[in-house]
């Protein structure tokens, strides 16, 4: 299952103990489907090369020795009872670690961050009252100087990001082939070694379950049942040194004939929910990239209307699924599979160590030596796996590599290209003076209806509406400059999505409204939208007094503009034209009429603007929507995936009859080659 809009670790903290045992038994499936497997797999693996099994058992209780502190140090100890406490708002994964990085540090990749965005309540989560230490607060001001630094870090997240991806093509194609491979190919010498798998799928799942339910699961039945498993195959193997063939040093040899097959198929079955889980965790991570301006836009699908991570990408799909299919043709044996797929998780245990250095410091404000600590204790643990996964570089671990490579530069050179389109688009705006002085009227007719100017500037008029203004014979009485933006947090309360400003005094009835969501939130509809974009307005003006905002309210703006948080949830009263009832809101698609209300506190001008908002609201809304092309240098890579992926307004759900489009090029050069 997944959480609602808004619905983060802060709350999961006061449900029920049903809820949570029922989380607790759901993430048994989705994030240790994978790990559960491994007793499958690894005794046979760690005797298939080169280690005997003598008369002493001594490499027996050896590698039961090894396996039990692998589990115990890295999945228990490391992510259990420390990585998951770095959570983002109750998200986890690699760029969760970011965000928070970006948020404590202020090195955010966002280039429409604004001081207002920090107001936030999901922004302002702290985890410590203690203070930045002076190493600390070094650290943070080295970052937020030095672009050198805040790009490392940026391209380390990406790693991460792209190993997950790498996995998400490499252990759907290692499940279906150990799948329809049959008993005979399960204890086969062929079979994948090396590998931890899953440690970093229950931080990575965090944000469809839950912290506590994680780890009740994982202390009081995942851990203790892995060990009781290895423990049982190595008493066995200890009393069985009769084995014809090497390779029947595994899990099946100590299971009874009788029971084999039943239990091949319940291991095919969680293999194949892992698989599932990690290619919906992948369409997750594509999101987050996306939203956080690190990946091309994608149609992204919500298949469930309650809950907002249960997404699908139908571009990321078909890809993952060549890849899949090209794989498992190339390799044809799951022991490359499982090289290539070690080396892909091992990576991402050690970006989130990495991070989680400075994760220590910088957001938890613990001593320096607490994150050196942490990177030498598991960093060491990690390096020795990591080692071991580059000498099979030429045995399939060069795949993840490749494919992170190829998905790291498509990051990059879109990341890059769309910070040089936002300061082109800066640079090249109009001044907000120059629309204040062609008069309440903007120098044209102004008409009946709302016009809604599309717009990724959170300050200034974009160029393109001189366009509009020249070309346009009349325009709407209400004009709206709106901004649809990401903030670097996993979710923004519906009461704080909302900023509201106006362009000029209450007679040119200009007004900016940047929308606010997180990386995880779900982009409402074109009738919820227009109504909550509606009610934010109207609420702005009753809380007005005497055209001016009270001082603490709001945030300035570069162009002098006042921006105040306004929430929808003391709306204005409405009636729905075809249905008898009344202030009631239905989950059914209706045309909404907004009433003024009569409130003795309201003068007679924001009466009267609020008036003439309603009556621009019944009249209809217009999406101006501007297509700006960039001239890149010839054969430049941003060009080639800026062709090829979905247009900036193509998250607003506007109906074709009420868009009014332009086309505008814009000459932008960028600096090399990408």
């Amino acid at each position: 299952m997944d959480l609602e809009p808004g619905f983060h670790h802060n709350h999961l903290k006061k449900q029920s103990w049903t809820t949570v045992l029922t989380l607790a038994y759901q993430s048994l499936g989705v994030v240790y489907g994978d790990l559960s497997t491994s007793p499958l797999y690894v005794f046979k693996s760690t005797f298939a090369e080169d280690i005997q099994h003598s008369e002493t058992n001594e490499e027996i209780f050896g590698a039961l020795s090894f396996i039990f502190w692998t589990l115990t140090l890295v999945p228990l100890l490391k992510y259990v009872f420390i990585v998951l406490k770095a959570d983002d708002n109750g998200e986890g994964g690699t760029f969760a670690l970011y965000s928070l990085l970006c948020r404590h540090a202020r090195v955010g990749s966002l280039p429409s961050c604004q001081l207002a965005d920090e107001e936030l309540s999901s922004y302002k989560h702290e985890t410590t009252n203690l203070a930045l230490t002076s190493f600390g607060s070094r650290l943070k001001s080295m970052l937020e100087k030095y672009r050198v630094l805040q790009r490392f870090l940026l391209v380390l997240a990406l790693v991460g990001a792209c190993m997950v991806i790498g996995d998400g093509v490499l252990t759907p194609a290692l499940s279906v082939f150990s799948a329809v491979s049959g008993v005979e190919l399960a204890m086969a010498k062929e079979h994948h070694k090396c590998k931890i798998p899953s440690s970093e799928a229950m931080f990575a799942d965090l944000g469809h379950f839950s912290q506590l339910s994680i780890q009740i699961a994982f202390t009081s039945f995942v851990y203790p049942s892995l060990i009781l498993a290895y423990m049982g195959q190595a008493a066995y193997l200890s009393q069985h040194h009769a084995i014809k063939n090497d390779y029947q040093i595994g899990f099946y040899i100590s299971v009874p004939k009788t029971l084999r097959v039943p239990v091949l198929l319940i291991a095919i079955l969680a293999a194949v929910v892992g698989s599932q889980a990690i290619i919906t965790g992948t369409f997750s991570i594509i999101k987050q990239c996306s939203s956080l301006g690190c990946f091309p836009r994608v149609k992204i699908v919500h298949t469930n209307s309650k809950f907002h991570g249960q997404i699908y990408i139908p571009e990321i799909n078909w890809i993952l699924m060549t890849l899949c299919l090209a794989v498992t043709i190339g390799f044809r044996d799951t022991k490359r599979m499982g090289n290539a797929s070690g080396l892909a998780v091992i990576t991402v245990m050690l970006v989130t160590t990495c991070l989680m250095s400075l994760i220590i410091v910088l957001c938890w404000h613990q001593s320096v030596f607490l994150a050196i600590g942490f990177v030498v204790f598991f960093g060491m643990i990690e390096a020795l796996y990591f080692s071991a996964s580059l000498i099979k570089f030429l045995e399939g671990a060069w795949v993840p590599i490749a494919l992170s490579l190829i998905f790291m530069l498509v990051m990059y050179v879109w990341h890059y290209g769309t910070l040089k389109k936002y300061e082109f688009d800066v640079q090249n705006k109009v001044s907000v003076d120059w629309l204040l002085g062609l008069g309440p009227t903007l120098g044209i007719v102004r008409v009946r209806g709302i016009g809604l100017v599309h717009t990724e500037l959170v300050s200034g008029i974009p160029a393109i509406f001189s366009h509009f203004v020249t070309n346009l014979p009349a325009f709407h009485q209400v004009l709206i400059f709106l901004c649809v933006k990401s903030v670097p947090v996993p979710h923004v309360r519906h009461e704080e999505r909302f900023l509201v400003g106006r362009i000029g005094t209450r007679e040119y009835r200009v007004y900016r409204c940047i929308v606010r969501y997180g990386y995880r939130d779900v982009h409402k509809d074109d009738v919820e939208f227009e109504k909550d974009l509606v009610c934010s307005i109207a609420e702005f003006i009753k809380k007005q007094k005497d055209g001016c905002i009270p001082d603490g309210n709001g945030k300035m703006g570069n162009d002098e503009e006042v921006m105040r948080v306004v929430g929808t949830h003391e709306e204005i009263r409405t009636n729905y034209e075809d249905g008898p009832e009344a202030d009631e809101i239905k989950p059914v698609k209706k045309r909404v009429r907004f009433v003024v209300p009569e409130s003795p506190e309201m003068d007679g001008d924001s009466r009267a603007e609020l008036r003439d908002l309603m009556e621009a609201r019944e009249a209809g809304v217009a999406y101006i929507l501007g297509h700006s092309y960039v001239k890149a240098k010839q054969g430049s890579s941003y060009e080639f995936l800026r062709r090829n992926s979905r247009p900036s307004t193509d998250t607003l759900t506007v109906p074709h009859a009420s868009t009014l489009e332009f086309l505008y090029e814009e000459r932008m050069t960028l600096l090399y080659y990408i």
